[in-house]
Order: C-alpha cells, then sequence, then structure tokens
C-alpha cells in the first residue's frame, strides 16, 4: 500500500478507540463522549455538551477557532447491534486484516468521526479565517433522537455555520439529497366475541386490513403517478407496510390489532398529504362503518419517528467545493435518511460524504478499507485548508 492509500497513525489510533466503546444505541455514549471532550479540548477546542432527558447520553459540539460561518463535521456515536451476528473477530476491538480496518461501526461511522479528531492537533495549532466544529450526537440509528438537541444548542450558542459535512458511508462521494422518512403505528381497536358469535364482536384485524389496503393503494398511485426524481434508486416516494400483529385465540374474534408503516418521500413533497389522505379515509369511511357496530370502536395513529428529506437545491455552493476537492463531476442522491437534513432544516447548507459503504454497514464484520480513510482525511485536509486565514 503506497503512502497516499495509507491513513496516518493518528487516524488508525482514533478510529481504534472509538470502535472500542461499546455503544450500541441502548447503552450510554457518555464514556467516548468524555473521551472526546477531552482530546479536543485538550488541543484546544471548546466543548458543549447536550444531555438526554435521563443524562445517560450526550451530544457533543467541540469548536475551533471563532466567529460566524464556518463548517461542522458531523457523525453519529452509537452503532447497531451485534446480537446474532457471527464475527471473525471481537466488534468492539478494532483489527486490521487485508487493507481493511474491522469493527462494529467501523464505516458507521466512527471512521470519520476518528478521521475528523485526529485533525485536532493541526486544528488547535492553526489560525482559522472560519471555525470548524466537531459535532458528535447519540441514538442517530433509533430514529435521529439526539440530533435535534445539539443543533438547539447550536443556535442557543449563536453558531450558525456556513455548511455541514456529515460523515455518513458514501465511498467518498458526494451525496447532496436524500429522502426522507416518516414512521407510523396504527392501533385498531374492536371488540372481542366467541368466533361462533361473529355479528356480536367486531373484527380489529378485518379493519384493519382496509386501511392496509388503502395504503397498498396509496402507494401503487405514488409508483405510478407521483413526483419522479431521477438519480435515486427508486425515483418515487414509497409506501409500505412492515409490521402487523392482531388476535389472541383461533376462536376469538379479535379486538385490537397494531401495525406499523412507513413513508419514505422525495424532496420537495409534502409528507403530511399521505397521513391525512390516510386518516380521511380512516375516520370517514371505515371507522363510521366500525361505530355503527360499537360505539367504542376507535383507529390511532401515531408518529414513531421523522427524517426530513435533503434537497441538493439548498447546497449548491457547499456541492461544488466537495465535488472540486475530491475531482469528481456529479453528487449523488440516496434513498436512507441522514442527519444532514436536520442540519439543512436549521438553515445549515449540509451534504453527506464519508469513508465505507453502506452495503457493510451493520453487517458482521463491517469494515471500512484503509484507503477509504486515507481519502477522507486528505478531504477533510482540504476543507479545513480552505478555512485557513
Amino acid at each position: 500500500m503506497s503512502r497516499q492509500e495509507a491513513p496516518s497513525a493518528q487516524v488508525i489510533e482514533h478510529v481504534s478507540s472509538l470502535i472500542g466503546f461499546d455503544t450500541v444505541s441502548r447503552n450510554s455514549n457518555l464514556a467516548l463522549i468524555e473521551w472526546a471532550a477531552n482530546r479536543l479540548e485538550s488541543a484546544g477546542a471548546q466543548v458543549r455538551f447536550d444531555y438526554n432527558e435521563s443524562r445517560s447520553k450526550a451530544n457533543l459540539l467541540a469548536t475551533f477557532g471563532q466567529g460566524p460561518g464556518g463548517v461542522v463535521l458531523s457523525g453519529h456515536t452509537d452503532v447497531v447491534p451485534v446480537d446474532g451476528q457471527v464475527w471473525s473477530s471481537d466488534p468492539f476491538e478494532a483489527q486490521i486484516r487485508d487493507g481493511r480496518l474491522f469493527g462494529r461501526g467501523a464505516c458507521d461511522m466512527k471512521g470519520f468521526i476518528g478521521v475528523a479528531m485526529a485533525q485536532a492537533q493541526r486544528l488547535g495549532s492553526m489560525t482559522l479565517r472560519e471555525p470548524v466544529h466537531l459535532a458528535l450526537s447519540y441514538d442517530e440509528e433509533v430514529g435521529c433522537l439526539g440530533i435535534p438537541g445539539l443543533i438547539e444548542e447550536m443556535r442557543k450558542a449563536g453558531i450558525q455555520p456556513s455548511g455541514c459535512i456529515v460523515g455518513e458511508p458514501t465511498s467518498m462521494r458526494v451525496v447532496a439529497a436524500h429522502k426522507g422518512g416518516r414512521i407510523y403505528r396504527c392501533r385498531v381497536k374492536g371488540c372481542a366475541a366467541h368466533s361462533s358469535l361473529t355479528p356480536h364482536g367486531l373484527n380489529a384485524i378485518e379493519y384493519a386490513a382496509n386501511l392496509v389496503s388503502h395504503i397498498q393503494r396509496l402507494a401503487d398511485e405514488e409508483a405510478q403517478v407521483g413526483k419522479r426524481i431521477e438519480g435515486f434508486d427508486v425515483p418515487f416516494s414509497t409506501i409500505s407496510t412492515n409490521t402487523i400483529s392482531g388476535g389472541n385465540g383461533m376462536n376469538i374474534i379479535p379486538a385490537h390489532c397494531e401495525f406499523s408503516f412507513e413513508y419514505r418521500y422525495l424532496p420537495g413533497v409534502d409528507p403530511d398529504g399521505f397521513i391525512g389522505n390516510l386518516r380521511r379515509f380512516a375516520y370517514e369511511q371505515v371507522l363510521p362503518r366500525m361505530q355503527a357496530r360499537h360505539g367504542d370502536a376507535a383507529i390511532e395513529f401515531e408518529c414513531l419517528g421523522s427524517i426530513p428529506a435533503l434537497d441538493d437545491e439548498d447546497s449548491q455552493e457547499l456541492k461544488k467545493m466537495a465535488l472540486a476537492l475530491l475531482g469528481e463531476s456529479a453528487a449523488q442522491r440516496v434513498a436512507y435518511g441522514t442527519e444532514a437534513s436536520f442540519f439543512q432544516e436549521a438553515g445549515v447548507p449540509s451534504i453527506v460524504c464519508g469513508p465505507g459503504s453502506i452495503t457493510v454497514a451493520h453487517k458482521a464484520d463491517e469494515y471500512v478499507s484503509l484507503e477509504q480513510l486515507a481519502a477522507c482525511e486528505s478531504f477533510l485536509g482540504k476543507v479545513i485548508q480552505s478555512l485557513a486565514a
């Protein structure tokens, strides 16, 4: 491996240390955050914390330099579980084999965080024309729960960066647009009865099936005549029912049914239109038929998670800069969501670009190639140099 294809020893050290913290989303990330804060503060950063309600998790914002503008280098500290996966080595101990660094979170996304943190000593010794902020969040993997608090902390501190780079694994390609997402749960309440007395009950599963069928009709309509944007793997908005449960016996009319569904929508699409359509169908057509038979019947919808869409029209200058630094001609569009759209929604132009492939994220023997880490180190070095006085 040539020197250009190999990351610095500092990068390897930082990524390996980060992997050593078991920050599966169900666990606290405080040990990692405190370790990172000590490193960054000793290099000259001003650090700010934002805790969750139980103070078991925290976001970290570390700032080098002063003044308005600047860039945020952002990554989430939580990782997905390894339960049931068969690994070739300890997932929480970094291993280098065949030009790859293995470990849970190696590409998603402790590789990027490690590269960014390895710039700390350089940042601390530079005179910066605009500041550089390192933003580390919690609970991205379970619905981007932490990032709103971090952005609010930025707002309260009067920090309004000129751009943000979120280092999700993109194989160091620039991603300037992604779909938004909403996850909902629907609960249908009927009335139990012995199955031999069917007319005396109200079958919650059957009425839930009416709603699921309507969701499928809406999905088919999106696929056939909905808005399309080329460049996405699936160039239209998608809707799917993904879990369902109900009933408690083969000879009992089910009183309850619950299902979840997901809406992934294109930039520029109003996500409220879909759920509004479904609610009208539920409350104007399905529920009246249910309550005509049983007055206590009910249908309830609950939004479990929401990620805004990332629109490349709002980040043109940042996109052009990143493409130029990487020697690329065009940005990508992806179906998965990231924290970049939360920054964009707060008025910070944002793109996604980081080391590693999304195809190995969340899998056993997750890895990031040393070549990708080196490419990221070179890229961030150029970004930082562009902000030097």
